[in-house]
C-alpha cells in the first residue's frame, strides 16, 4: 500500500483504497529526502535562493545547478537503500519500474507542477532503482522546477520529494485523461489523448495524439480527431526506452469506441473518489487491461458557483467582480458586505429576498468571486434588447459572448414582454424622482449638478457613526449603511451621466450624416465633474510642489519607498510631502486598489501606492507631457471639436446648430459623473471598513482572533459571535490559506454556465470587432483615439508598480486605484473594458491611445518590448 505523502503517492494509494485498477508498487516517503540530503549542505542554497528575485532566472538557474550537483552527490543513507531493495524485490525478480517524482509542492490548486521533476521508465535492478531515486531527488532542482516554485513564492527550505515506484505496464497504447473538460470548463466531458506505446509520448509533447471528447452521461464520442502518432516510445529489454518512428501511426484511431467508454467510467469513478474533477495517466497493455497510472486535481477549472442553480436548466451566469475590473478574488468580509448591499437593490426592486445576508437569488459566488445568474435577461427580449448594448460601452468581450448565448436554442426566448423588467424598475425611478432629475437636467443643467452635490452632502452625512458606540452597535451601523444607506446612490446620481451620453448619441443623429470613427469620442475628452480625474491631477499637483521644493525633490530622490512610508508614518518628511499628502488623504484617503472589496486597506491605512506613484511622477522631466497640460489640452481640443459638430449641424439649420450645442454642452457636463457613484460607493464602504477594524481591534483584544485585520476574514454574523465569546481564529486560518490559494489564480471566466462551460472559450480567437491581419496584431476595442509606439510595461498589481513616464502601461483591467499610473503612461492595454469602461474614459480625458477588451494581453505582450497602440483602429501591432 503507497502511504500518504502527498501528490501522486497519495492519490496512487487513493486509487488503490477505491478499488481502481493501479500497478502494485511503494513509495519513498519524504521523511527521507531531509535524511538523505541533511549532510549535502543545500540550507546556505536554500537561503540564496530565497532572498533571489523570481524574474533573475540566470541566478535562479546558477543556484538549482549548485542544489541539483549537491543532491547527486549525496549517498543514499543505508537503511533507506536497503529498504528500497526490499520492496523491490517484494514485487518480483528484477521487475521492470516506473520510478516517478512527487514533490510536496505538487498538484496545489494554482501550481499543478506537472512535468517540473522527473520521472524514469522501464527501471530493472535495484541498484539502478537505488540510482533512479537519487536523480528523482535531485530533479527537484531542475532550472525549471526552482524558476517556476520561485515565481509562486514556495520557499525553498520547505519542499521536499517523495518517489513512487509502481511496476511498468508495458502498454500497447497509453495517454491522458481529464475527466472534465479543460478548455471549454464543460464537467459533463471527458478529454482522451491516446499514442500508442508508452504514455511518455504524449505526456511530453513528442507526439500529436489522438483526441477524443467524450460525453459522460451518454458515452457518445463528441469530438474525435486522429494525430499523426509519428512517434512510439517502448520499453527494451533489459531497462531503458527507446524511441520508435512510425510511419502509419495515422491511419487508424488507437483506441475503439469501447475502450474510450471505459476510459471515461474509469476516470469517472476517479474524480467521484476525490470529489473533484481529475487529471489521470493511464495505460492499456498487452491483454487490453486498462490501468490507471497515476492521478492529480485538474487545477485550470474554473469552481462552479456555491449555491445550486436559482432556476430549472442551464443557467448563465455574469461575473460582477471582473465587470467591476476586479481580477482578484474578494475577502470573506467584503462577499458578505456585497450580499447586504445585493439584498438591499433587490428588496427595493421588490423581490422577495428571504434572508438578506445571504444575497438575493440571482447572487451566486464561485472562486470567491461575485456572480449574477442572467438566465432572465438572455430569456426575456427586453433583456436581450438593453443589457448588451450596455455591455458594448463597459465590458465589449462580455456583450460578445452574450450574443452568442442568444443563438443557443438552450436559451430561446420565454419572455417577450417588457412588463416583467418595468413593474420593477418603474416605482424606483418613480420613489427616486428620476423624471424630475432628467428634466431639470434638461432644462437647468447647473441645477441639476447642484442637486447631485446636495445629495452627495446628505450621503456623507448618513455614514457618520457616533464615536462612543459599542463594538456590536459598530456592527449594527455597518448593516444598516451596506443594506439601507447605499442603494439611493444609484436612482440619485446615474440619471445625469446615462443622460450625457444618451445625448452625445443623440448629437450624432442630428448631424444629417454618419459620423465618422472618433468624431464623437472626442468630445469626451477632458472632461469636467469627474471625480477620479480631479483625484489624479491634485496628486499630479502634490508632485509638482514637491518637485518645486529642493528638500522634498531631494527625499525622493534618494529614498527607498519602504523608508518613505516609514518617515510618513513618524512625521519625519519634509513638511511639503507631510501635509500635502495628509491633505490629499483626508480627501481621498478612502480609495484604494481594489476598493470595492471591504477587507482591502485604504490609501489612509498604507499610503506607500501613493508615495510610488509620486516617486514615478518625478520622473516625468518634460513640461509639456505634464498631465495638467494634457489636460487641459484635451479639454481645448473637446470644445473645439463640439464647435466643430455644432457648426456641421448648423449648416444643415440653425435648430439643429442650436439643439446639437445644447446636447453636447451637456454632454461634457454630465458625462464625468459616471464615476460619481462608484465614488460614493466607496466612501460608504471605507465608513464600513473603519467600523469594521474596530470591532477587529476588540476581538484581538479578547484573544478572539489574532490580529485585528483577520476581522476581513470573517462574515458579519460571525464577527457578531465572536463578539459574544466565540473563538474564531481556525475560522480565520482556514479563510486566509483559501485566499492566498485563489490569488493566484489569473484566468476569471466572463460568463460561466452552471455546467462548468465557459462559453467565450468556445468562440473563435481574438477581441471584438478583431481585423487583425497577422500573428504580430492583437485586436479589441478602440478606447481612446490616438497612435503611440513605446515599450510595454505588463504590471498586474499597481501596488509599488514601476512605470517609467512614456511606457505603454499593459493590464488585466483598471479600477480608480489605477489611474494615478495613467498619467504619465504613453498608452494603455487592458484585457477588459468597452469604450465607456473606467479605464477607457481616464485613458481618453487625458490624451493617451488606449485600446481596451484585449485577450490574453498581459501573457502575450512582453515588458521591454517596443509596440505600437493605435487607439481608433483598436489594434495592439509587436515591434
Amino acid at each position: 500500500m503507497l502511504p500518504e505523502v502527498g501528490g501522486k503517492a497519495a492519490n496512487l494509494g487513493e486509487l488503490l483504497r477505491a478499488g481502481l485498477p493501479v500497478p502494485p508498487g511503494f513509495c519513498v516517503t519524504t521523511e527521507a529526502y531531509p535524511q538523505a540530503m541533511a549532510p549535502a549542505g543545500l540550507e546556505q542554497v536554500h537561503r540564496r535562493l530565497a532572498a533571489t528575485d523570481a524574474d533573475d532566472l540566470p541566478a535562479l538557474a546558477g543556484l538549482a545547478a549548485t542544489a541539483r550537483g549537491l543532491a547527486l552527490d549525496a549517498a543514499v543513507p543505508a537503511g533507506i537503500a536497503d529498504a528500497l531493495r526490499a520492496s523491490y524485490a517484494a514485487l518480483g525478480a528484477d521487475v521492470p519500474v516506473a520510478v516517478r517524482s512527487s514533490a510536496t509542492a505538487e498538484d496545489l490548486p494554482f501550481a499543478s507542477f506537472a512535468g517540473q521533476q522527473d520521472t524514469f521508465l522501464n527501471v530493472v535492478g535495484a541498484e539502478a532503482v537505488i540510482a533512479a531515486v537519487r536523480q528523482c531527488w535531485a530533479s527537484l532542482w531542475t532550472d525549471r522546477a526552482v524558476s517556476y516554485r520561485a515565481s509562486h513564492g514556495i520557499s525553498p527550505s520547505t519542499v521536499a520529494l517523495a518517489v513512487v515506484v509502481q511496476r511498468m505496464v508495458d502498454a500497447a497504447v497509453a495517454g491522458v485523461l481529464f475527466t472534465a473538460n479543460p478548455v471549454t470548463g464543460r464537467r459533463h466531458e471527458a478529454v482522451i489523448d491516446a499514442s500508442p506505446g508508452l504514455g511518455e509520448a504524449v505526456v511530453s509533447g513528442a507526439v500529436n495524439p489522438d483526441h477524443f471528447v467524450v460525453d459522460g452521461a451518454s458515452r457518445r464520442i463528441l469530438e474525435r480527431r486522429i494525430g499523426s502518432k509519428a512517434l512510439a516510445i517502448r520499453s527494451l529489454p533489459g531497462g531503458g526506452t527507446e524511441r520508435i518512428e512510425q510511419s502509419d501511426g495515422a491511419s487508424a484511431p488507437c483506441l475503439t469506441d469501447a475502450q474510450l467508454a471505459a476510459l471515461e467510467l474509469l476516470g469517472r469513478r476517479a474524480e467521484v473518489h476525490f470529489g473533484s474533477p481529475q487529471d489521470l495517466e493511464w495505460a492499456i497493455d498487452g491483454d487490453g487491461t486498462a490501468w490507471l497510472t497515476q492521478s492529480r486535481p485538474i487545477t485550470t477549472l474554473y469552481p462552479l458557483p456555491d449555491k445550486p442553480p436559482s432556476g430549472e436548466g442551464l443557467r448563465v451566469y455574469l461575473c460582477f467582480s471582473l465587470a467591476q475590473g476586479l481580477t482578484r478574488p474578494l475577502t470573506p468580509m467584503g462577499l458578505a458586505g456585497f450580499r447586504l448591499i445585493a439584498s438591499s437593490v433587490a428588496t427595493a426592486a421588490h423581490f422577495d429576498v428571504p434572508e438578506p445576508s445571504g444575497g438575493p437569488s440571482p447572487y451566486v459566488q464561485a472562486g470567491q468571486r461575485i456572480f449574477f445568474d442572467l438566465t432572465p435577461v438572455v430569456r426575456s427580449s427586453t433583456g436581450r434588447a438593453i443589457v448588451p448594448r450596455v455591455f458594448d460601452v463597459m465590458e465589449t468581450r462580455s456583450a460578445t459572448v452574450l450574443r452568442r448565448l442568444f443563438e443557443d436554442p438552450r436559451f430561446s426566448l420565454t419572455v417577450r414582454s417588457p412588463w416583467p423588467v418595468l413593474k420593477h424598475i418603474v416605482p424606483v425611478a418613480a420613489r427616486a424622482r428620476v423624471p424630475e432629475s432628467l428634466l431639470r437636467a434638461l432644462f437647468r443643467p447647473e441645477a441639476a449638478l447642484r442637486h447631485v452635490e446636495r445629495f452627495g452632502e446628505r450621503f456623507r452625512a448618513a455614514l457618520v457613526v457616533p464615536a462612543d458606540s459599542t463594538p456590536v452597535q459598530r456592527l449594527d451601523h455597518a448593516e444598516r449603511i451596506l443594506g439601507r444607506e447605499l442603494f439611493p446612490v444609484v436612482p440619485n446620481v446615474i440619471p445625469l451621466p446615462a443622460l450625457g451620453f444618451a445625448l452625445l448619441a443623440a448629437a450624432g443623429k442630428l448631424l444629417g450624416r454618419r459620423p465618422q470613427p472618433g468624431e464623437l469620442q472626442a468630445v469626451l475628452r477632458g472632461l469636467p465633474n469627474n471625480v477620479t480625474t480631479e483625484m489624479d491631477l491634485a496628486l499630479w499637483q502634490l508632485a509638482a510642489a514637491i518637485r518645486a521644493d529642493a528638500a522634498s525633490a531631494a527625499v525622493f530622490a534618494g529614498t527607498a519607498l519602504p523608508e518613505l512610508v516609514r518617515r510618513y508614518r513618524a512625521r519625519e518628511l519634509p513638511a511639503v510631502v507631510q501635509s500635502g499628502l495628509a491633505g490629499f488623504l483626508s480627501r481621498y484617503g478612502h480609495r484604494a486598489v481594489a476598493e470595492i472589496d471591504l477587507g482591502m486597506p485604504r490609501w489612509s491605512d498604507d499610503p506607500a501606492h501613493l508615495l510610488g506613484v509620486l516617486a514615478n511622477y518625478l520622473r516625468l522631466n518634460d513640461s509639456a507631457l505634464a498631465p495638467d497640460r494634457q489636460f487641459g489640452k484635451a479639454a481645448r481640443e473637446a470644445e473645439e471639436q463640439v464647435a466643430r459638430l455644432v457648426a456641421a449641424a448648423g449648416k444643415r439649420s440653425r435648430l439643429r446648430g442650436a439643439l446639437v450645442r445644447a446636447a453636447l454642452k451637456r454632454t461634457r457636463l454630465f458625462a464625468g459623473l459616471r464615476e460619481l457613484p462608484k465614488y460614493h460607493l466607496v466612501e460608504a464602504l471605507a465608513s464600513v471598513r473603519q467600523q469594521l477594524a474596530l470591532v477587529g481591534t476588540e476581538l484581538a483584544a479578547a484573544g478572539r482572533i489574532g490580529e485585528a485585520d483577520d476581522v476581513f476574514f470573517l462574515e458579519l454574523a460571525e464577527a457578531r459571535a465572536g463578539l459574544g465569546g466565540k473563538l474564531l481564529n481556525g475560522i480565520v486560518e482556514q479563510r486566509r490559506a483559501a485566499y492566498e490559494a485563489e490569488l493566484g489564480r489569473r484566468h476569471i471566466p466572463r460568463v460561466l454556465l452552471s455546467d462548468g462551460t465557459e462559453p467565450e472559450a468556445l468562440q473563435p480567437a481574438g477581441g471584438p470587432g478583431a481585423t487583425a491581419a497577422d500573428e504580430g496584431t492583437l485586436s479589441g476595442t478602440p478606447a481612446s483615439a490616438g497612435t503611440v509606439t513605446a515599450r510595454a510595461r505588463v504590471i498586474l498589481d499597481p501596488q509599488g508598480a514601476h512605470l517609467e513616464p512614456g511606457e505603454i502601461l499593459v493590464a488585466p483591467s483598471t479600477d480608480p486605484g489605477w489611474t494615478p499610473l495613467f498619467l504619465t503612461a504613453g498608452g494603455l492595454v487592458m484585457e477588459m473594458g468597452g469604450p465607456n469602461s473606467h479605464g477607457a474614459v481616464v485613458a481618453r480625458e487625458y490624451g493617451i491611445p488606449a485600446v481596451v477588451g484585449v485577450p490574453d494581453a498581459t501573457t502575450r505582450i512582453l515588458t521591454g518590448h517596443s509596440i505600437t497602440v493605435d487607439g481608433a483602429a483598436g489594434t495592439v501591432v509587436a515591434g
